[in-house]
């Protein structure tokens, strides 16, 4: 055993890493082929990679992935470009914080899921309704996380820019968002995985296409294996983009490294 919070190598971690799926997808098969498990209930990881198949190359399930895609990052673009600008301003102005982070702190506490039927009621079925959906479950968190992060602030840096004559705009422009924006990267990399659950939210209900609409049409045919090949698409979607989140924010920020 490594003592507490010693640093592992990049080597390391990987076989680490690659060793738990292989564990996970062994208990499942032995689970299954075993018969242990009921088929009707848990397919086996060799009837749902061949499902899986059946989707892609029969189905059309590539156009599904690309309008869930679609989805999440049309909603989550809309919810940063909000968000960002908001949290910047409450972080740097302890009035404006006042008088909105009241707000925010109860809104972002509700459940995306419970505005779906009055999202369908004000914007139908459409893709704005998926939009909104996950706009409401991200934009909070981001508000949130990111003024907390603007108002840590080191206040030498802020001091240091007004004794070199800065304004008050200047101080936002020049310290405050520079100071934390490798932070905000990283937050909107954190609420990007949130993003992907609102998005399967909003399918389920009142949807013809995507990931979520594929999972709830095999729900109904008890095709465990389809519904399994979704949630895993899912997931290596997800991991994607946050592997490639992180290449982004160490090519921008690579100071942080540091």
């Amino acid at each position: 055993m490594t003592r507490p919070l010693e640093p592992v190598s990049q080597g390391t971690r990987i076989v680490l890493g690659i060793s738990f799926f292989v564990l996970f997808v062994a208990a499942w098969a032995f689970a299954t082929l075993g018969g242990y498990v009921s088929r009707t209930f848990l397919a086996d990881p060799i009837s749902m990679v061949h499902d899986g198949w059946l989707l892609l190359t029969r189905f059309g399930f590539l156009a599904d992935i690309g309008v869930t895609v679609w989805r999440v990052v049309g909603g989550f673009i809309l919810a940063a470009a909000v968000a960002v600008p908001l949290g910047v301003m409450m972080g740097a102005y302890k009035p404006f914080e006042a008088f909105l982070e009241p707000f925010i702190s109860f809104a972002r506490y509700l459940p995306a899921s419970a505005f779906v039927p009055l999202l369908i009621l004000w914007a139908g079925i459409g893709e704005m309704q998926k939009l909104l959906v996950i706009f409401i479950g991200s934009v909070f968190q981001i508000v949130l996380m990111v003024a907390v992060a603007v108002g840590n602030t080191r206040r030498d840096l802020v001091e240091a820019a007004y004794t070199l004559g800065s304004t008050d705009r200047g101080v936002v422009r020049r310290v405050l968002i520079p100071a934390n924006a490798p932070e905000i990267a990283e937050i909107l990399r954190l609420v990007l995985g949130w993003a992907w659950t609102y998005v399967i939210v909003a399918e389920l209900i009142g949807s013809s296409s995507g990931i979520g609409h594929m999972i709830i049409d095999s729900q109904a045919l008890l095709a465990t294996g389809q519904m399994i090949f979704g949630i895993i698409v899912i997931g290596i979607i997800g991991l994607i983009s946050d592997f490639l989140f992180k290449a982004l924010n160490r090519t921008l920020f690579p100071w942080r490294l540091a």
